[in-house]
Order: structure tokens, then sequence, then C-alpha cells
């Protein structure tokens, strides 16, 4: 069975999707974010702070290649996953890639005190959705905007991504 890979703007809602889209599914789940603090042993702002970006991302790379060797699996990425095509392709290779668009004045609104990348600075939401949107719409496959009850969202999420398998048999 495919995977199922939901990309989109770091707070879009992905790790909040993965387990209610695996649930209905009878998938298994797993968040990249996860894997890699797990395996780094220290939390993503640490490797940013102490490691810089490029650790992390090349820490994320390692990550979606194990992952993306998965079936049956809902897997939650971070945010950038889309910056490396060799991340996307070892995602895409048994996985249906699902694009979790949400606006970043939405997303502003949270706590974003663990986003190494906007913590300081909120504002860079926009201009990273900018340079990302581009990306994330060149490979997914099925899109769903991020706009309503998580229940509702997650329904609509379910809904469209049975449709797509069912299109790919």
């Amino acid at each position: 069975m495919k995977n199922i890979v939901l990309i989109g703007l770091s707070g879009c809602g992905k790790t909040t999707m993965a387990p209610l889209i695996a649930e209905a599914l009878g998938m298994d789940v797993v968040d990249m974010d996860e894997e890699i603090v797990r395996t780094a042993g220290c939390s993503i702002a640490e490797i940013f702070a102490s490691q810089g970006e490029q650790a992390f991302r090349d820490m994320e790379t390692d990550c979606a290649r194990r992952c993306g060797a998965l079936t049956g699996t809902v897997i939650s990425t971070g945010g950038g996953v889309v910056l490396r095509e060799e991340n996307m392709n070892a995602l895409s290779q048994n996985g249906l890639i699902v694009f979790l668009d949400r606006s970043p004045r939405d997303i502003a609104g949270e706590d974003l005190s663990d986003r190494p990348l906007v913590a300081e600075d909120v504002s860079r939401l926009y201009t990273l959705y900018e340079q990302r949107l581009p990306l994330y719409r060149r490979w997914a496959a099925v899109t769903v905007v991020n706009s309503g009850p998580v229940i509702q969202v997650a329904e609509q999420l379910i809904h469209q991504i049975t449709e797509a398998l069912s299109c790919e048999v």
C-alpha cells in the first residue's frame, strides 16, 4: 500500500492531521521531525542552534530516504522538506504527496516558539510561504486548504486521498 506524505508550511496542520488520516485509513504514522529529534537526541531548535540549518537538512534527507522505503504509512514532513529534490524523490517513490495549504496569516496567530525559522520573526512565514508554494504545488498530487475545523479538514483530506488512491489502481 502506498504511503500518504503530508507536505506544507510549518504550522499548517500536518502533525495534527497525520494520526487522524492514519486511523481512518488503517495505516501507520510517522512524523519526520519527531524521528529526527529521536535520532539526534535533541530538539530541532537545538540542532539549528548548535549545528546549523544545513546539518538539520542533511538529517532530514536521511530521514526522507528511510521514510520513503516504508509502505502503508502516513508521513508528516517538515515544512522545508520540499527544498531538496532528493527528499521529494525519495518520498514520492511510493507515496501520494498531499499539500496541506494553510494561510500564513492563520499560522502566525499560533505559538511558534518551537519553530526555529520563524520563532524570532513571525513575518518570515509569509516569505517562506511565497518561496515554497511553487514547490508544494509542484510535488502535490492532492491539495487541501486547511481553513476550517480540524474534523472537517480531516474528512476532506481522507475523502480526497481515498479518491486519488482509487484513481491510481
